[in-house]
């Protein structure tokens, strides 16, 4: 939390018993987002589903800005968590508080390699977008293409797909053609001038932002403010 906050972060994103911990320290510091549902590492089905660990009631009582949920498309359990989202959106819009969501392509009906697929990305900011998110968050995508109806398209519209900045505007474009904020996950820790190098193509495919995780967090405070300073500027220049 102070990482994020001396780092001039816009928002920071917990789940429920994080935020109570933190929200009245904090309060008014910077913008907070209640992750409603969350998982754990000691699962190890093919099948993920978070469980709902949070309310729209609880993001109102600790004064956040937003609420957070994660959806797995390609999960068998996929239409479970669309249904519940839904009833946390509706209850979310009736109080003014926009969902970020979280669309990770996951499950038994996906390859390990397709889960960062460059459709299966694509079609999940698509898919996140129809379910009424504001704000989307997906991994970067990699030019593998998953499903062979997706690669005739790609290969009868020329859809560029060789570097980072293309592929990441193709999944820009899915969420309603750039009409909902796009953000990227920082994924596997790595150093920083692979991060800044990802970012920078991120940043010039057209995406809003990123979500920093263990990329800063696992860096000496000095070291990872440096970081977010410099994540920050490669996003200003290419607005």
């Amino acid at each position: 939390m102070e990482l994020a906050i001396e780092a001039g972060c816009n928002a920071y994103a917990a789940p429920l018993g994080f935020i109570e911990h933190v929200a009245s320290d904090y309060a008014g510091d910077i913008p907070l987002i209640l992750k409603l549902n969350n998982s754990d590492t000691l699962s190890k089905g093919h099948e993920p589903c978070s469980a709902i660990t949070g309310s729209v009631e609880d993001a109102l009582r600790l004064g956040c800005a937003a609420i957070g949920y994660t959806i797995y498309p390609g999960s068998g359990d996929r239409n479970l968590q669309y249904e519940n989202l839904r009833e946390l959106i509706l209850e979310a819009k009736a109080v003014g508080l926009p969902t970020v969501l979280w669309a990770y392509p996951r499950g038994a009906g996906l390859s390990k390699e397709g889960e960062t697929a460059v459709d299966v990305c694509a079609y999940a900011a698509q898919i996140a977008a129809q379910l009424g998110a504001h704000i989307i968050k997906v991994k970067p995508p990699k030019a593998h293409i998953e499903q062979a109806e997706a690669r005739k398209v790609f290969e009868k519209c020329a859809i560029p797909t060789d570097t980072l900045k293309d592929r990441i505007a193709h999944v820009v474009q899915s969420a309603f053609n750039g009409r909902r904020i796009v953000i990227f996950s920082g994924g596997e820790a790595k150093g920083t001038d692979e991060v800044l190098k990802e970012v920078a193509e991120i940043a010039a495919g057209g995406a809003s932002g990123s979500i920093m995780g263990r990329n800063a967090f696992q860096r000496p405070k000095a070291e990872a403010i440096q970081l977010l300073h410099d994540v920050m500027d490669l996003f200003a220049k290419a607005k």
